[in-house]
């Protein structure tokens, strides 16, 4: 008999390379399974997470799948992984998965943030988690290039080293840049933006790409009418603007029937 549960973490990348395990190289789900390993004793189990992750993005609210030979005190069991895991990674919750889910097939919508500010250098420490874009930006500009996002559009030029036979036609629900007022520290930029995006997946770099070009819109080298041509792509060249990673964090994942 087989037992599933499905964890929520949070997690700062700023120290890892992604998710995705890598050989010789620390992930989010190395030191996840590490962990586990540790608290159980023993390597008779399987995890998968929900969403990769690139090197030094972060999550508010990701999730994997724990499949187990065995049942467990599911409350004394995130304190021991908490106990363990390091202090950059955290489990919130747990809950016993029933029947057939599947973490990747079962993701609804996954929300993306971005958060950024313009002009003079900021305090070091909140590099890890606001891009700083040295420059001056048409902020209203960008607005008005999120919203061109929404919608069903073919993304092919927003997706890195695509696999064969990829689909790129993606809807995007949500696409909007706002004041940022849900990341705040004393050390933060007296001003910074935060870009939201949500869809029910995306593809390699999408989200990056996607800022990307909306910095250079920020910027008045790019115009509405251009970002509005790479949604009909008459070529197979990914855009060659991908903005830096510490902005980015997966904010939440809503999955089908579990909440």
């Amino acid at each position: 008999m087989e037992f599933k549960y499905l964890i929520h973490i949070q997690y700062l990348g700023f120290r890892f390379h992604g998710w995705a395990k890598q050989p010789d190289l620390k992930t989010v789900h190395h030191m996840i399974d590490r962990t586990i390993s540790f608290v159980f004793g023993h390597h008779e189990f399987k995890t998968m997470g929900s969403s990769r992750t690139d090197a030094m993005v972060s999550a508010n609210n990701s999730a994997f799948q724990l499949f187990l030979k065995e049942d467990i005190d599911e409350y004394g069991f995130v304190i021991e992984l908490n106990k363990y895991l390091p202090a950059d990674i955290k489990a919130t919750k747990i809950q016993k998965i029933e029947g057939d889910f599947n973490i990747i097939n079962s993701a609804r919508v996954k929300e993306y943030t971005y958060f950024f500010a313009q002009g003079e250098k900021f305090n070091p420490l909140a590099a890890s988690l606001v891009t700083l874009l040295p420059f001056d930006l048409n902020i209203d500009l960008m607005r008005e290039g999120a919203a061109i996002f929404r919608g069903q559009h073919n993304f092919r030029k927003y997706c890195t080293k695509a696999k064969e036979g990829k689909l790129f036609e993606r809807e995007v629900l949500e696409s909007r840049i706002e004041e940022n007022t849900i990341l705040t520290a004393n050390f933060f930029p007296e001003k910074s933006f935060v870009y939201h995006v949500h869809a029910k997946g995306f593809m390699r770099n999408q989200v990056r790409l996607m800022m990307g070009q909306l910095i250079l819109l920020g910027k008045e080298e790019i115009s509405l009418d251009y970002l509005k041509s790479t949604l009909n792509p008459t070529d197979n060249e990914p855009l060659d603007y991908i903005a830096s990673a510490s902005g980015l964090m997966l904010n939440k994942i809503h999955f089908l029937d579990i909440e």
